[in-house]
């Protein structure tokens, strides 16, 4: 047989099924494009002279990593649902003569064909968007836009061989299939329906175990170290319970409507209910990879959308003074801490600066377990309370009162509190053999930006004077040895000035510290002007990453009901032909069709709202972990993205529905 025939066969093919090829083929393009454009970008010479550049890079390249695993999971998903449309087409090409070793021709051209137009387009639309991105990454960083043209050869050469390797996959995975089928199954593949499904209580009632774990976990946590680690056992929980409640709990909800025979026995409910039901096993699947699709661009975009609107707040909140200096010596050693402000305040006089806000104090911090009626410290870790691990900052009243402008009064066993994270519920704060009454929890406190970014929450505590300071030092001196914390001094300021000269300023207070190192003397610097850059690399790395992925995963959201639809549609052409065949009018099948469509296809939508609902305690502490403590914010950003999100899924409810109907109709 001429070769060449496969070839034009190959072609043939694609073409008289492009209803379902061309979805297929601009998914692997835009796949391949986003994986291009994150790839270049991460090797893109550009971002490596600016400050945070290892930060961005390393982010990008995560964002790499991500495309690759979602590319290969959702290209093999949406590639089944081509097979399965296909499968009379071969049974009848084999039935005619063909054997299975020249399906197997046929298809691995088809891959080429699609490997090869998908490839080029995707490298036509990555090149071309490289450029945007670029620029796009440019402006989060609020930095100074350049010019020019790049293509990465890096990039193309790793795009070619990841991708290459998917199809190549793809491939043997329907060679797989085809082998193991025979003829006539393949003949009544597009025709062959499930039995009833049973309504499998004990899945239903797995999957409500599983879920009700995930938002357990979810809403209880209440330390952001607790948040980290078990925000992933969270969403394994919620991924799993929801897989299993829409299994088995979208059968039994078909079930019960089908009991209602008030509902069920009404026309544009009967056949869709009907229909539905004998093959909800796959189709469920179907519906919760949406939902899941759903909540994961709801939270990346969300969460990384408000870390980006609110990073003027998170950086003051980080860093609350334009310059904080902190210093301390060896062994508590009195030290004449005014030689600290006087160089200060002669380099500020020398660069034409003058400080305002001025905030000193000295401060003991070390680390504790919050044991929940009380605390204590240990020299050994114990990674069984890693959990509980808080930090102490402790004040003395006169610095309060010198900084503040109160006049407040206390005992030797009384303190005022304020706490970053998790709240002081009890009255009395108990360390070890001391226990002190609290008579005051404060709203904030000055100075906290250096513990803002600890990942352990942080209790701030003002005592009568300094002599309960120094007992408190020698008592954790004794336990830490070596590792214990030193009482530090504390010196924030604000200045008039460009950023370009409070840098400046910081780099000349640095050289100056580092000249007095001596004799168990140790200081270091906070410049919030210097550190900007290297939060707006973070944060905006991780913004950029999440609208991009957001709009991958939406992306492939749409391919999954756009896929859902048709397949649902072929399954249900037959009957609805045979009712129209028997009276069944047009606006009666547009009113089934709509039925059974809403039955089950805002399922995803609700429950990735739900999903969010019971994440957001542990996200709201993941995000305090990156200093926004802007709850409100987030919760906008959430709304928000969720009404947007919600608008499209109608959209696309509306354009899949005229689709459904095109194929059923007579």
């Amino acid at each position: 047989m001429n070769k060449l025939f496969y070839a034009r066969l190959a072609a043939n093919n694609i073409k008289k099924n492009r209803q379902i090829y061309i979805p297929y083929i601009i998914t692997c393009t835009i796949t391949i494009a986003f994986y291009y454009i994150m790839k270049s970008l991460s090797l893109n010479g550009g971002l490596s002279d600016l400050i945070g550049a290892a930060t961005i890079s390393y982010t990008l390249g995560l964002g790499c990593r991500v495309i690759i695993i979602f590319s290969l999971i959702f290209l093999f998903y949406t590639n089944s649902f081509l097979m399965k449309r296909r499968e009379k087409e071969f049974g009848l090409f084999h039935i005619l003569g063909m054997e299975k070793k020249h399906l197997m021709s046929v298809i691995g051209i088809e891959t080429i064909y699609i490997a090869l137009l998908a490839l080029g387009l995707g490298f036509i639309f990555g090149i071309a968007l490289d450029k945007v991105m670029y620029l796009f990454i440019l402006r989060i960083m609020d930095t100074d836009i350049s010019l020019g043209f790049y293509i990465s050869k890096e990039a193309v050469i790793s795009t070619v061989i990841i991708y290459g390797a998917i199809f190549f996959l793809i491939y043997l995975n329907t060679i797989r299939k085809l082998k193991s089928s025979k003829p006539v199954e393949l003949l009544r593949g597009g025709h062959v329906g499930e039995k009833e499904p049973r309504a499998n209580w004990f899945l239903a009632l797995l999957g409500v175990i599983s879920l009700g774990a995930g938002y357990y976990t979810a809403v209880t946590v209440k330390n952001p170290v607790t948040a980290l680690s078990v925000f992933f056992v969270a969403v394994i929980l919620v991924i799993l319970g929801t897989y299993l409640l829409f299994t088995a709990g979208s059968i039994a909800l078909l079930k019960i409507l089908r009991a209602n025979k008030r509902y069920y026995y009404q026309t544009k409910h009967f056949i869709g209910i009907s229909g539905m039901l004998y093959r909800m096993k796959q189709n469920a699947v179907g519906l919760a990879n949406i939902c899941i699709l759903s909540t994961m661009v709801l939270v990346m975009v969300s969460s990384t959308s408000s870390l980006m609107i609110g990073m003027n707040d998170l950086i003051k909140s980080r860093y609350p003074y334009d310059l904080t200096v902190y210093s301390n010596k060896e062994n508590n050693e009195a030290v004449d801490y005014s030689a600290v402000d006087s160089m200060v305040s002669r380099i500020l006089t020398e660069n034409g600066l003058t400080e305002k806000d001025k905030v000193n104090y000295r401060c003991l911090i070390f680390s504790a377990i919050d044991l929940g009626d009380s605390f204590t410290i240990q020299e050994n870790e114990n990674l069984a309370l890693i959990d509980s691990v808080c930090n102490l900052a402790i004040i003395t009243l006169e610095d309060y009162n010198r900084i503040t402008g109160e006049n407040c009064t206390l005992n030797d066993d009384e303190i005022m509190i304020y706490s970053n994270r998790i709240k002081m519920e009890s009255d009395k704060f108990i360390l070890d053999d001391y226990q002190f009454k609290i008579v005051k929890k404060l709203d904030d406190f000055m100075g906290n930006g250096v513990l803002a970014s600890n990942i352990a929450s942080t209790h701030f505590i003002v005592v009568n004077s300094s002599e309960v300071i120094n007992n408190l030092y020698q008592w954790q001196k004794s336990v830490y040895g070596e590792n214990a914390s030193e009482v530090r001094y504390c010196y924030g300021i604000n200045v008039d000035g460009t950023d370009e000269m409070k840098i400046h300023v910081y780099e000349d207070i640095t050289d100056q510290l580092n000249a007095m190192e001596t004799d168990g003397f140790w200081g270091y610097v906070e410049c919030r002007a210097g550190a900007k850059t290297s939060f707006y690399a973070l944060y905006g790395g991780l913004f950029f990453i999440g609208i991009f992925l957001g709009l991958l995963f939406t992306v492939a959201a749409i391919l999954m009901i756009y896929y859902k639809q048709i397949t649902e549609g072929y399954y249900d052409r037959d009957r609805y032909v045979i009712m129209q065949n028997v009276g069944l009018s047009q606006k009666e099948v547009k009113a089934s069709i709509h039925s059974q469509i809403l039955t089950v296809f805002f399922l995803p939508l609700i429950t990735a709202g739900i999903h969010i609902i019971f994440a957001y305690p542990v996200i709201e502490k993941i995000l305090a972990i990156l200093n926004l403590n802007n709850s409100s914010l987030y919760i906008y950003c959430t709304i928000g993205c969720f009404v947007v999100f919600a608008l499209l899924y109608v959209a696309v409810y509306l354009w899949t529905a005229k689709l459904y109907y095109s194929i059923v109709r007579k």
